[in-house]
């Protein structure tokens, strides 16, 4: 009887295994970083046109020229160390690697590139396809289809920029919103940011309980939602909602992967050594810089400084630009609405320099006095201080005009952004400061960064704030020449990692568009306020007519706590107390509020989860 050999012991032809190797590798999207394989087309029908000739004949698949086993699958030969200052993969495009291999690989969901699915790994790559949270007309897609599927495919317009509303002639009656259904809905007619007017919702609410009104969203949430994969989470047994954006925010699993991507393949210290991993590093580092510029639509890279955050930024500009430049009887402006990282660092410099600190008021809506501001400036002013985006209140500060007026009384301007950069369109040369400071972890980046953005000028009169490494061209026991900008003010070693993940942070938000998002949150606003204001004993704390994200209130017989316990034993968080802005809150008679804030992950339902909850606790309820 003839043995039958097993599957083990048949003979293997090599010339099959290369060609199962190349199928293998041509079924995987993207390219195969350190394979070189010239290729040929199979003819339709031949057995090489399928994995191992197994399956139906695909026409034109690729196959190896050759018969010996792996020998058009060696690794390329290195490319010199010094030439691979283009190859970090935070710059897209690149250009193409010494060895001919690209290190691009475009991923068919823009952003965001599964496990195996492209070359390089978690790392975000740019759009070659409708980022599938973009729907067309706004519409989710149809029969619940998964958006992926139905969207990998279509062209991606990038969404137009805001324009100016049109001028209405006098006497003349403004144009009604259009008959078609409109692709964005809001509860009024309001002028956003950049001159966008948005239109009116047509029809009134049903009577009773508020609802969400009809209307399309932007972009699909429900899709957004699946690149943040905290908000999976359930706090006691209920789907977590996270209303607590203007404290953190959370991140994108774009954000995780470029961290994990930079640790496992980059990680290594920067502008300095001869490695291939410092020039990964290093161009990672600085593309991120570059990042935050474009975000900013500052001038030049060279005028952004990373800080762990907005509160190490003003105190770099107080203590640096602030020592230098501030003396006895001169004067520091700021509004009634700041942060304590925008009050306290000035009250030290006045302190320590014999200064005064003057406040701008505000009105019983939060927004600042610009007739009140103007009587402050004087001749002894030197700098002006002031939030873009109030954290406890979410008032939006006519940063723009205090600018304007600051600089007119001969005095510097410093912008907080820590709040506004994740909600508004920001361009520093139309807002006109001479600095700009915000945190990463607000725009849905790492924590323990951030950005100062000065002019250069302004940032090149200032001296160095901190001493060390990084920061020195030379130095001797006699004296010390510093670096020029921006690496004066990084002494040491940054916190370079979570630098490249705000970059990748910065990507995410860009890709959903400034413009987008200032849209679906303001529904979102007025929806949510609404729907509070509508239960009985809730006051609203900040009413101003130009608003972002905050919905901070009190409800009667409740404390803040009361009520912050309850939401989160029904998953809801939201922050209660102070905020870090005791001075605005004292303004209006309380100590602390409820401050559920929002982001553009958030969704109707999750507001009238929060009003429920609200409107339980609520002593005079029906």
């Amino acid at each position: 009887m003839t043995a039958v050999p097993t599957p083990f012991e048949a003979p293997i032809d090599p010339a099959l295994l290369a060609r199962m190797a190349n199928a293998l590798f041509t079924a995987l999207p993207g390219e195969v970083p350190g394979v070189q394989a010239p290729v040929q087309l199979a003819p339709p029908g031949s057995p090489l046109a399928s994995p191992a000739g197994l399956g139906p004949s695909v026409p034109g698949t690729p196959i190896p020229q050759g018969q010996v086993p792996g020998a058009n699958l060696l690794p390329a030969s290195p490319t010199p160390v010094l030439s691979l200052a283009h190859r970090a993969p935070a710059l897209a495009p690149h250009a193409p690697a010494g060895n001919g291999v690209p290190d691009s690989v475009f991923a068919p969901v823009p952003g965001y590139e599964p496990r195996f699915a492209g070359g390089v790994l978690g790392v975000p790559e740019a759009p070659a396809a409708a980022p599938y949270y973009f729907l067309p007309g706004g519409a989710p897609a149809p029969g619940g289809a998964d958006p992926l599927e139905a969207l990998a495919q279509q062209p991606f317009a990038p969404p137009e920029p805001p324009r100016a509303a049109p001028a209405v002639p006098a006497g003349a009656q403004p144009p009604a919103a259009p008959s078609a259904d409109p692709r964005f809905y809001f509860v009024d007619a309001v002028v956003l940011p950049g001159g966008y007017t948005t239109p009116a919702t047509p029809g009134a609410r049903e009577s009773g309980a508020p609802g969400a009104p009809d209307r399309h969203p932007p972009f699909d949430v429900h899709a957004v939602r699946r690149d943040f994969p905290i908000l999976s989470e359930r706090v006691n047994g209920r789907p977590l909602a996270w209303l607590d954006n203007a404290a953190t925010t959370q991140k994108p699993r774009q954000v995780i992967e470029r961290l994990a991507y930079f640790y496992e393949h980059e990680n290594s210290n920067i502008h300095r050594a001869a490695h291939e991993l410092a020039a990964r590093a290093t161009d990672a580092y600085e593309a991120a810089r570059e990042k935050v510029r474009a975000f900013l639509n500052a001038p030049d890279a060279d005028e952004v400084i990373f800080v762990r955050g907005t509160t190490e930024a003003i105190n770099l500009v107080a203590k640096s630009w602030g020592g230098q430049h501030v003396g006895e009887g001169d004067e520091i402006v700021v509004s009634h609405l700041e942060h304590h990282a925008n009050i306290v660092p000035w009250q030290q410099l006045a302190a320590a320099k014999g200064a005064k600190l003057r406040v701008i008021p505000v009105d019983d809506s939060g927004q600042v006095l610009l007739e009140e501001y103007q009587k402050l400036l004087n001749d002894r002013t030197k700098i002006v201080a002031v939030t873009q985006v109030s954290n406890a209140l979410g008032t939006v500060v006519p940063v723009k005009r205090i600018v304007e007026l600051a600089h007119r009384a001969g005095a510097k301007a410093l912008v907080d952004g820590a709040q506004s950069v994740s909600h508004l369109r920001v361009d520093v040369q139309d807002i006109g400061a001479d600095f700009f400071v915000f945190s990463g972890h607000k725009v849905f980046g790492p924590t323990g960064i951030g950005a100062l953005w000065g002019k250069r000028e302004v940032l090149e009169d200032m001296p160095p704030w901190q001493g060390g490494g990084n920061m020195i061209a030379d130095v001797t026991f006699e004296k010390t020449v510093f670096q020029p900008l921006p690496n004066t003010f990084e002494a040491g070693t940054g916190n370079i990692a979570d630098a490249v993940g705000l970059g990748a942070a910065i990507d995410y938000v860009q890709r959903l568009g400034l413009e987008n998002i200032a849209r679906y949150e303001h529904e979102l606003l007025v929806y949510g306020m609404d729907c509070l204001r509508r239960i009985p004993g809730v006051r609203l704390i900040g009413t101003a007519a130009d608003k972002a994200s905050v919905m901070s209130f009190v409800l009667d017989g409740r404390t803040t706590d009361e009520v912050g316990q309850a939401l989160n034993q029904e998953g809801i968080a939201v922050r209660t107390g102070h905020h870090c802005a005791q001075p605005i809150l004292r303004r209006f008679g309380v100590e602390a509020t409820v401050r559920p804030s929002l982001a553009f992950y958030n969704t109707f339902e999750e507001i009238d989860r929060l009003a429920e909850v609200v409107r339980k606790l609520s002593p005079r309820r029906a």
